[in-house]
């Protein structure tokens, strides 16, 4: 009986003290390492949850411990990602990669043949930055594919490395129009050939190049299925920097100036610069199930240099999409280009100018895609 008296005697202060406290919370001990110096820890009413949690650490005496309030900060917005939680950006990234490769062996096949094997790889990066009346919008396309035949040896299917970058600005959220700035640079990888002659190049490494820079107005640019892009003043520069492609005029510039021996007098231009409207339009939907189509025309014709003669670049393409890595691709490219003269070659051998004439190229494959 006297210890449970002393027991609760020295229990009084700790109950006078929660008592004290029951209108901000509950009061335990929560350690101490000095009977005349406990370390006291406060937790808010349950139903007060907007309160800060209000310490008590350790006190001087045991009947006043001393208080202090800490705030709650606030946790960052994150956004969940299949690597984790990842801090929110204005940066949006798509990354696409794909091979295509197709093979036809032949062996004591009576209807004949030719085995062969061909290859073609694409890169298709893009980082896109957005606010509210603000766009930049930077693209890497590349692609470079090759073909190998028994009796004809090694050649180039396809060679292009292009890249896009667009600023856009418009006045409110309301509108789709943006005020914007485009570049467009494009070159290939390796020299070109005009097969099966593989002696004299017609193109190589920013030769030609070509840089198209202008400001203009684009409609849809929030809109990821259609953009269109009108520019009253577009620079367009084309470079050759090989000389012996330069000299000889290829791709619109000035060729170099000869005298009657056929001697080189002044070397040829290695940049051609022209001014004019450019008109682009890129439309991509999905037509049917696992089918889509991608469509992209770009139009230009030059103020100076024949005014209304229209140079056309067309690239469309069917995805028909397998699983989430197999895909198959219909696609066709046509281009005219009044810079790029054609040669024939007549009966006495002799290469003769012919002019601009249309180009068409047709692709079918099917290959891995991977997008990261």
């Amino acid at each position: 009986m006297m210890r449970f008296v002393i027991v609760l005697l020295l229990m009084l202060p700790i109950i006078g003290l929660a008592q004290e406290d029951s209108e901000r919370g509950y009061v335990f001990i929560l350690n101490t390492l000095h009977a005349e110096n406990p370390v006291y820890f406060h937790t808010p009413v349950p139903q007060e949850k907007k309160r800060d949690p209000v310490l008590a650490v350790n006190s001087l005496q045991r009947k006043r411990p001393v208080f202090f309030r800490v705030p709650l900060k606030p946790k960052p917005i994150k956004r969940r990602s299949v690597y984790g939680f990842v801090k929110p950006t204005l940066w949006g990234s798509y990354n696409r990669i794909g091979v295509n490769v197709s093979e036809v062996a032949f062996v004591n096949w009576n209807a004949g043949g030719v085995s062969s094997v061909s290859g073609l790889v694409e890169v298709d990066l893009k980082r896109t930055y957005k606010t509210k009346n603000t766009r930049w919008k930077n693209e890497l396309l590349a692609k470079y594919g090759i073909n190998k035949q028994k009796e004809l040896g090694l050649r180039k299917t396809e060679d292009n490395i292009e890249l896009n970058s667009s600023f856009g600005f418009r006045n409110d959220s309301l509108t789709n129009l943006y005020y914007t700035a485009k570049l467009r640079f494009a070159t290939q990888f390796s020299n070109g050939y005009e097969y099966p002659d593989t002696s004299n190049e017609i193109s190589t490494v920013f030769s030609p190049a070509y840089l198209f820079l202008g400001v203009g107005t684009e409609y849809g640019a929030n809109d990821g299925n259609l953009s269109v892009y009108t520019s009253p003043l577009t620079v367009k520069s084309t470079i050759v920097l090989d000389q012996e492609l330069a000299n000889n005029g290829a791709f619109g510039v000035t060729p170099a100036v000869l005298n009657d021996q056929g001697e080189v007098v002044e070397e040829g231009d290695n940049l051609l610069t022209q001014m004019g409207i450019l008109i682009t339009s890129e439309y991509k939907a999905e037509i049917f199930k696992n089918v889509s189509l991608s469509n992209k025309v770009t139009l230009y014709t030059d103020y100076l240099d024949d005014f209304g003669n229209i140079d056309v670049d067309w690239q469309i393409d069917f995805n028909f999409q397998v699983n989430h890595f197999i895909v198959a691709n219909l696609g066709s490219h046509f281009k005219y280009d009044n810079d790029i003269k054609m040669t024939v070659e007549n009966e006495e051998g002799e290469l003769i100018e012919q002019g601009p004439i249309a180009q068409w190229k047709q692709q079918l494959g099917i290959g891995v895609i991977v997008e990261l």
